[in-house]
């Protein structure tokens, strides 16, 4: 990235409305948290404690209708310290999360921190958006992702209009309230009711939007923060989905040459050339017959985009596709199962209610067309996995602009080759977020700090939650597997 593209960014910033403060002052009554069992529906693992707390709905109503926020523990809630995590999403659930990042730490961080989390409002066993069931609406084996003509990408269009209207009929009292500022809002509440001054906190992906968000909207209650894997703050929902396209292309060329690496297992091509040919021609095999009448080319293309995640989940992929081709198909339907994407109605509420959905689709397709030629695995894919939002009911939400307030230095994490959160994101975030730092690992591994082994980037985290004392910019080797 040029020093002159990160000169345009600046002038961005100036340009953009500040990030709106918070509406109302918390009440002084700290509300008493009741831990215990969490909801059979959270799926919580063994050791987590779950406990409710109402937040109000609409924040310039603070005495109006409330909603629920359900929180989650893990061990000791006596330590020094507490860390609040955030798995991203937008739309995941938090409950688990906590116990998975404790178990993870550093044993001298474990030691002085508890660990919290939480579904954000619309998530789970808080509140949730529920849009009522929308299985039937996206049946399998699915439409292509890239029309083969009009009439195709119409029946697209009106599947997209129809989780719309759907989510519009069974959520709209709900839907305008479901924001990253409202979620921060939140975020401050559940604070103030662990009886704490300041928040350590840890977010994913989304999270890290969520986690600027509140120590721009609360920079005097923001203590250390790790971000990784950083949403860009500085473009639309919308428009990161075309740069997440051409990231997730690149990461999509570096998988066929690790495959080529071990054709000697895959037996699908000596080069990534090789390789990228095999799998347009087992796309066009399952787009001919699907798998049990329901594994087909789109639902390829589920796994494939879901697998760039992760580096870890190529070869469950890869093992699936070989023995598919060896005409045993159970492991392409278990992998279907594991990798699919699906609609996720809190994950839309959020992006849906950002500025920026055009609201005409010649809009859509004209940029869709133009990604296409640089991201035909993903362009598509990811323009039907938005298009809801081309008619949601509700919004745009008001919506201010990160790093608006002076935030306190902050410690950023990123893979070079992320393809869902791609570099340039990070670059920015630190562009808005004066005097925070940046370590760039050589992977593209998303989220994940703690969950693969990278020294260069565990170290002076583990210091940072120590300490307060963030390292220098710097890069580092990419991560490994952990263990």
């Amino acid at each position: 990235m040029t020093k002159n593209h990160l000169t345009r960014c600046a002038a961005l910033v100036a340009a953009t409305v500040l990030l709106s403060t918070p509406l109302v002052a918390a009440s002084a009554a700290t509300p008493k948290l009741k831990w215990g069992a969490c909801p059979d529906s959270a799926g919580a693992p063994r050791g987590v404690y779950c406990a409710k707390l109402l937040v109000p709905l609409d924040y310039s109503k603070p005495t109006g209708r409330q909603i629920t926020l359900t929180l989650s523990a893990n061990g000791s809630l006596s330590s020094p310290h507490f860390m609040l995590v955030n798995p991203g999403g937008p739309g995941a659930s938090g409950i688990g999360t906590e116990k998975l990042v404790s178990a993870a730490l550093p044993q001298a961080v474990a030691d002085q921190y508890s660990v919290f989390s939480f579904d954000p409002r619309g998530v789970g066993a808080s509140t949730p958006v529920d849009c009522g069931d929308l299985t039937k609406l996206s049946p399998h084996p699915a439409l292509p992702y890239k029309p083969a003509n009009a009439k195709q990408e119409q029946q697209r269009v009106a599947l997209a209009k129809k989780v719309a209207d759907q989510c519009g009929a069974k959520a709209k009292w709900l839907l305008p309230y479901i924001t990253t500022e409202n979620a921060a809002r939140d975020m401050d509440r559940i604070r103030i009711a662990l009886g704490k001054q300041k928040i350590d906190y840890l977010g994913y992906s989304f999270g890290t939007k969520l986690g600027a968000t509140y120590a721009t909207m609360f920079p005097q209650h923001a203590g250390r923060f790790i971000l990784d894997s950083v949403v860009d703050p500085l473009v639309s929902t919308y428009q990161s989905g075309f740069e997440q396209n051409v990231a997730l292309e690149k990461r999509t060329q570096q998988m066929f040459a690790w495959v080529a690496a071990n054709d000697k297992t895959y037996h699908l091509g000596k080069t990534g050339q090789a390789v990228a040919k095999a799998w347009e021609g087992i796309r066009a095999r399952l787009a001919a017959k699907p798998v049990s009448g329901k594994v087909g080319k789109p639902e390829l293309d589920d796994m494939l985009a879901s697998s760039m995640y992760t580096e870890d989940s190529w070869p469950t992929l890869l093992e699936a596709v070989t023995q598919y081709l060896k005409g045993d198909p159970e492991g392409l339907l278990s992998a279907a199962d594991q990798l699919a994407l699906g609609v996720d109605p809190a994950q839309l509420a959020y992006n849906c209610n950002d500025k920026g959905w055009p609201p005409t689709w010649s809009r859509w397709h004209r940029d869709t067309v133009r990604s296409d030629r640089q991201a035909p695995h993903y362009a598509w894919l990811n323009t039907w996995y938005s298009a809801p939002c081309a008619f949601w009911p509700v919004g745009p939400a008001k919506a201010g602009r990160i790093g608006s307030s002076k935030v306190p230095p902050i410690l950023l994490l990123q893979g070079r080759y992320d393809g869902p959160t791609p570099l340039a994101g990070a670059q920015r975030m630190q562009l808005v977020l004066p005097g925070s730092r940046l370590l760039v690992d050589a992977g593209g591994n998303h989220a994940s700090y703690l969950f693969t082994d990278n020294p260069c980037t565990d170290v002076p985290a583990a210091k940072y939650w120590l300490t307060g004392k963030l390292p220098a910019n710097g890069t580092c080797p990419a991560s490994r597997p952990a263990g």
